[in-house]
């Protein structure tokens, strides 16, 4: 892996601030896409519902967002020293029925490009599952919308038509704002 930008797209963008809303979990995420075009994304099992989402997670006192989304990538899906590229999207989520310190998270997510690579998380499944982690699978984007036909869910809601414009487009010049 380098820390090279892939041919084609614009060098590493330094890691800029993002402004999160205070009480909400900072979170760092990756949009992984191979050069087959493929997306990696994680499959969450929650007590009430079952989701594909892009792999990553908290930001932990003290990390900048790449050292987050590195930590993250190392741990849920054993991919060491990727090219962080550029911020594609914010996304902030009010939890229904905030939990702890709470109320809900805020994440950002990078384009991530990468050779293709089997998957191998530096965290057991026994402690993924703690995280709700319970698969982790290489999709084509046709794939994707033939899951959402047959009922599967997908975080963001939007998350193929993101992937769909930015594998058509390249990242946007200005990062997406995701509410809910």
């Amino acid at each position: 892996m380098s820390d090279s930008a892939p041919a084609g797209l614009p060098d590493r963008p330094a890691d800029r601030p993002v402004d999160f809303p205070s009480g909400f979990r900072p979170a760092a995420r990756a949009l992984l896409v191979d050069h087959d075009q493929r997306i990696l994304l994680v499959r969450f099992e929650f007590p009430n519902r079952s989701v594909w989402a892009t792999p990553g997670g908290g930001i932990e006192a003290g990390e900048t967002i790449e050292q987050a989304l590195r930590r993250e990538l190392i741990e849920e899906v054993g991919l060491h020293d990727p090219w962080i590229g550029p911020h594609l999207w914010t996304r902030t989520i009010r939890a229904t029925r905030p939990q702890g310190r709470w109320l809900g998270q805020s994440e950002v997510v990078h384009l991530v490009r990468t050779e293709p690579f089997d998957p191998a998380p530096l965290l057991s499944w026994e402690q993924l599952r703690t995280e709700y982690v319970h698969e982790l699978r290489w999709w084509h984007l046709d794939e994707l919308a033939g899951e959402e036909a047959a009922g599967a869910r997908f975080a963001p809601a939007s998350l193929i038509g993101l992937v769909r414009a930015v594998l058509a487009d390249g990242p946007p010049g200005e990062p997406y704002r995701l509410d809910r």
